[in-house]
């Protein structure tokens, strides 16, 4: 076979028996689900008024939170499901199973392309499962064209991915699950510090760069301006321009710790 095939063969081996583990243990992931779900609730029904009337500086309305929401929601969304993956890959590093992998005639990248591609699938089901939840209480996107629909998609992938990269990493550089699950946390306590909840620009002046100036915030400017059609400006270039940076640190880094020698 050639190195390609291998590396496919190999790689879907790996894929399969992430999703089984995530088959059989999913406890994890519906935690990890309930968070988005939680928030998205607690901020739709009992600040969503309140919330509402601060953005708009108007009556209050609830349908138009919640079209503000979402974006951002779904997003951390996909933080939330990474997290699995570091806790998953640390407990492949820790429990000696990466060890026998090494000593067979595999496609050793395959190990990590494994856990990212199961990751990005996991995401992308959860963040159709919160999508479904935001609808039913009323999120509706009736001026998006198919082609943003597709555009948003590819987005929520793409963030995905990176973000499932750099969790790769911080598993592989974490002694215990609970290690992992702690390193991961920000991908968790970003969106709280972003635009999901309230805009920047309503932030404290100190605080605004923060907010600003990484990852999640342009994404969720842009997946609101694919869905709800606001002004999107830089966003989407700068969203592109994160994901793809945090793609190629979170790979470099994953391969040069998983390729060192063993712990």
């Amino acid at each position: 076979m050639s190195s390609l095939s291998l590396a496919v063969r190999d790689s879907s081996t790996m894929l399969r028996r992430n999703l089984l583990h995530a088959r059989r243990y999913p406890s994890l992931t519906l935690n990890l689900l309930l968070t988005p779900i939680m928030l998205l609730l607690l901020f739709v029904y009992i600040f969503g008024d309140t919330m509402s009337a601060g953005i708009t500086g108007g009556a209050p309305d609830r349908s138009a939170y919640i079209a503000y929401l979402v974006p951002g929601l779904l997003l951390m969304t996909i933080g939330s499901t990474t997290i699995g993956t570091a806790v998953s890959v640390s407990n492949d590093m820790s429990e000696g199973i990466i060890a026998r992998f090494r000593t067979m005639a595999i496609h050793r990248p395959s190990v990590l392309v494994g856990h990212v591609v199961g990751s990005v699938l996991q995401s992308v089901i959860s963040v159709v499962l919160v999508g479904v939840v935001a609808v039913a209480i009323g999120f509706r996107s009736t001026d998006a064209t198919a082609l943003e629909w597709l555009a948003a998609l590819g987005l929520l992938v793409l963030f995905s991915l990176a973000l499932t990269w750099i969790a790769v990493g911080m598993g592989l550089i974490s002694p215990t699950a609970e290690a992992a699950s702690n390193n991961a946390m920000p991908l968790i306590l970003l969106p709280l510090l972003s635009s999901a909840f309230t805009p920047t620009a309503s932030m404290p002046g100190w605080f605004q760069p923060i907010a600003e100036y990484q990852p999640f915030t342009p994404a969720i400017e842009t997946l609101r301006g694919l869905l709800l059609g606001s002004e999107i400006g830089n966003n989407g270039w700068l969203a592109i321009a994160w994901c793809v940076g945090l793609t190629v640190l979170g790979y470099f880094w994953s391969a040069s710790k998983f390729n060192a020698d063993p712990r």
